[in-house]
């Protein structure tokens, strides 16, 4: 927002209050009112202001409180910003940064901590980053933001806490790009959002048992880098993919797709998948806990996979 004038920010209580998870504070100060909007309680206006000002050659970046709020702007995402830019045969485009979080962990209950980046995976036209790291988050960010499509990007609230040395430079990190967080021979885990971090938990537990296990982030789920992801699990010959969200129709469910059908030849062991149980994220703080995966889960995991080659 320094550097370029086309770029502004708007959402609920982001502008004085800094937003719910306090992560603009302070840009009200150093910008202003312009381009720190506080909006109505409305994400479908808000989404459609936002996808407006796209097409009229502005680069805003809008604020869903809670991503379980994406419902109430579905018909602008998924018929409005995704579909513009094909149905002008590319006369128009839609440089639209939809910015939200979500996620267990300090019981907020079923209707604020859901994940549901897997539905906006299944629309064309729609770029889906999720980003675990604060350097991957503002190197994504950047991306996002000067993508001429219409980016939805995750954050998960338990790793606001996060801190990464920085340097003063932002670094742009190329969307469709995956990060390997940790090199290893037997097992591939492949994990997004809070469970990057369960899983590198986990690979450290396995180590421990004599199982070499490597850790890889996609970050951007669509477009996805299915050559990484596909490279690693031929080198291991297994693999275990790992989110917070249900397993049923979860964004594990592609990339086993994916791995199965590009990689067959290679595993020694069918694909394993991590993810919530099938219900919603209760609101009792023992209850949330055990509905949601841990790195628990991701070592027992390995552990099967492995074991099912008899290792």
């Amino acid at each position: 927002m320094r550097r370029d004038d086309d770029v502004f920010i708007m959402g609920e209580d982001i502008a004085e209050m800094g937003g719910s998870m306090a992560v603009t504070q302070g840009m009200l100060a150093e910008f202003g009112p312009e381009r720190v909007r506080n909006t109505p309680i409305s994400e479908m206006a808000i989404v459609g202001a936002g996808i407006g000002a796209a097409m009229q050659g502005m680069r805003p970046v809008v604020e869903i409180m809670y991503e379980d709020f994406t419902t109430l702007a579905m018909e602008q995402i998924v018929n409005q910003a995704a579909k513009h830019r094909y149905m002008s045969g590319g006369q128009l485009k839609v440089p639209l940064t939809i910015r939200t979080q979500g996620g267990a962990g300090w019981s907020p209950g079923a209707q604020h901590a859901q994940q549901v980046e897997a539905w906006f995976v299944h629309v064309p036209g729609l770029k889906v980053v999720f980003a675990s790291t604060p350097s991957d988050v503002r190197g994504l960010l950047w991306s996002s933001i000067y993508d001429d499509n219409t980016v939805l990007f995750f954050e998960h609230r338990v790793l606001y806490g996060l801190k990464e040395e920085m340097p003063d430079e932002i670094e742009p990190i190329p969307l469709g790009k995956a990060r390997i967080h940790r090199e290893g021979e037997d097992v591939t885990v492949v994990a997004t959002g809070r469970l990057v971090h369960e899983a590198l938990k986990a690979a450290a537990a396995a180590e421990q048992e004599g199982v070499s296990v490597e850790v890889v982030d996609p970050r951007t789920l669509q477009p996805l880098d299915e050559e990484t992801i596909v490279a690693s699990v031929k080198k291991t010959s297994r693999c275990v993919v790992a989110h917070e969200a249900v397993t049923r129709m979860g964004f594990g469910a592609e990339v086993a797709a994916v791995v199965q059908h590009q990689a067959f030849d290679w595993l020694d062991a069918p694909v394993e998948r991590v993810g919530s149980k099938f219900a919603p994220i209760p609101f009792a703080p023992v209850m949330e806990q055990f509905v949601v995966p841990h790195d628990s889960d991701v070592l027992d995991a390995i552990r099967r996979t492995v074991g099912r080659n008899g290792r």
